[in-house]
């Protein structure tokens, strides 16, 4: 069994920050991709920001130069460190990552996904 947890979400004025943690365990062999997404009230969900094992980024348009995602391979962890929010990113926050993970004697390759965390920034 797989889990992913984040953390860190809250409250906010704008152009105050966060930090959100995403933390996976259980029986895992390898992560692939981590990503954290997020969905508005009426809205689809949207990618956010990627991160590969080897560090590569990639970022939506609009939290550019605002948000930063980095990982720690030890702990199968992502962040997201989010400055100069505006009430646009109010939003349920979900982490995402391609797991490969084990048990009664076989692999198992999916994607994963967190019960998300609420990030709120009043207009």
């Amino acid at each position: 069994q797989v889990q992913l947890v984040e953390s860190g979400g809250g409250l906010v004025q704008p152009g105050g920050s966060l930090r959100l943690s995403c933390a996976a365990s259980g029986r895992i062999m390898m992560v692939y991709n981590m990503g954290w997404y997020r969905q508005a009230p009426g809205k689809q969900r949207e990618l956010v920001a990627t991160i590969t094992k080897g560090g590569t980024t990639n970022y939506v348009d609009s939290v550019k130069g605002r948000f930063t995602i980095s990982r720690d391979n030890a702990k199968n962890a992502i962040y997201l460190q989010m400055n100069s929010l505006k009430p646009d990113d109010t939003a349920v926050y979900f982490c995402d990552a391609d797991i490969v993970g084990w048990g009664a004697g076989r692999t198992k390759r999916g994607d994963h996904w967190g019960q998300g965390t609420q990030v709120t920034v009043p207009s």
